[in-house]
């Protein structure tokens, strides 16, 4: 069964500078990119699938609702629950740059239930880099658990005598080999999003065969 993203609203990346922007030539190194829920209201987070555009980290905060939201007991507060996760390894070099990531509910420092909005933070301290954002944002919600996050969980409990004879020698990083999965998984959503009408794997050249391609029994 095919999982749905809740429907949200991204707002435009906004850089934060201090000093005079007009006349201050040091370039950003922040951006803000707010996402509310107008149509669900209050979101339990599951996941949080994202293309990177040269963010070297990123730091999530969310706004929950909170028994004091009914009694109108003053604004609600944001709380951090992702801190400095790291995009680039070398925010000087190219990689991860444009990698697709997920961030899941159990890597989150507080707890996504009730979440009203979601504030991410991205830093790009790199010079190298003059624009930096994040793409193809999705967010899905609690009770749509990614096949990525269940195969890692039998990767990390799996016993001695449950492992190919090729593993005995010890496992793979589960969050380095999860990770590797799920950005095939994405490439693969992708693809059957975007399937083209054309057919694949034939030979045939407008209806002609070359003769150099046929066997002969």
């Amino acid at each position: 069964m095919a999982r749905e993203p809740v429907p949200c609203a991204v707002r435009a990346a906004v850089a934060l500078q201090a000093g005079d922007v007009q006349t201050d030539l040091a370039r950003p190194g922040v951006a803000v990119i707010d996402v509310v829920f107008p149509q669900a209201g209050a979101v339990g987070l599951q996941e949080i699938v994202f293309k990177n555009f040269y963010t070297a980290f990123l730091t999530i905060r969310v706004q929950r609702r909170s028994p004091a939201d009914m009694a109108g007991e003053g604004p609600r507060k944001w709380v951090t629950c992702l801190r400095n996760y790291c995009l680039m390894p070398n925010p000087h070099t190219e990689e991860g740059s444009q990698d697709y990531f997920s961030v899941f509910r159990h890597q989150m420092l507080c707890d996504v239930d009730e979440v009203m909005a979601i504030r991410m933070i991205l830093r790009q301290p790199s010079p190298v880099w003059l624009h930096f954002t994040i793409e193809e944002l999705q967010i899905y919600p609690r009770g749509q658990e990614s096949p990525q996050k269940d195969f890692q969980s039998w990767l990390s409990h799996l016993t001695s005598q449950e492992q190919p004879e090729n593993l005995h020698g010890g496992l793979p990083n589960p969050e380095k080999v999860s990770a590797e999965v799920q950005q095939m998984w994405v490439l693969t959503e992708m693809i059957h999003a975007n399937r083209a009408a054309a057919r694949i794997g034939r030979f045939d050249v407008d209806g002609c065969y070359d003769v150099n391609l046929l066997s002969y029994t």
